[in-house]
């Protein structure tokens, strides 16, 4: 099972999103991402958040709507997105794709990338997108076979940017400049604006995390 996430980011083109959903998602709206949900012409299965961010006419609206809103405190730990998404892993989902997570405050933006790295998340398909863009976590690897595939267009643009400490033992094959068993530093940009030579590339980290970021510069089918 798949679910949807709109968070309360910029969110610039509904269109486009209209077309990642399939008719079987999960739509979960963090708060204010119950806007964008209903901007991409679809109605939130579940509202989850302090709901700050919602109006009276949309709760009336919600409310109207037969969806399921679960409410927390205003003074919690987490955010609205983290929340959302840990009650996805509750649903039991297997993939998990975020909208209009970025953009705005670059805190919250900053914060929601991070969010990837969660416990919670591991094993499972978890991406940001963002227009052209997309972002997901790359774990490591417990054997050579633990390999992620990143898919696109020649030309495409690959970034890996490691979290949290050192990527050690990062290879990579299908990119301009190819990695084997190297490691990329917590800090210095060298893993940024890689370019893919094939419609599909595979990286392996050894010890660590790495942000993949891929901005597709070719127009997709």
């Amino acid at each position: 099972m798949r679910a949807i996430i709109f968070a309360n980011g910029e969110f610039t083109d509904p269109q486009d999103a209209q077309s990642l959903l399939h008719p079987d998602d999960l739509i979960i709206a963090a708060d204010g991402g119950n806007r964008h949900a209903w901007a991409a012409g679809v109605t939130p299965h579940v509202i989850i958040g302090d709901l700050d961010s919602l109006s009276p006419d949309e709760q009336d609206r919600v409310e109207m709507a037969g969806v399921q809103v679960i409410r927390f405190s205003p003074r919690k730990d987490e955010t609205d997105l983290e929340l959302a998404l840990l009650h996805a892993v509750r649903e039991g989902v297997t993939e998990i794709v975020i909208l209009a997570a970025l953009g705005g405050r670059l805190d919250q933006t900053l914060a929601n990338l991070l969010l990837l790295s969660l416990p919670e998340l591991d094993g499972l398909d978890v991406r940001i997108v963002e227009g052209p863009q997309t972002a997901f976590l790359i774990r490591n690897g417990r054997d050579e076979c633990d390999e992620l595939l990143i898919e696109g267009q020649p030309g495409d643009i690959v970034s890996l940017i490691p979290l949290g400490g050192d990527a050690v033992g990062v290879t990579a094959d299908g990119l301009e400049w190819p990695l084997h068993e190297d490691t990329l530093r917590f800090g210095p940009a060298r893993g940024v604006s890689n370019v893919l030579t094939a419609e599909q590339a595979h990286v392996h980290v050894r010890q660590g995390l790495l942000l993949c970021v891929v901005t597709h510069t070719s127009v997709r089918v």
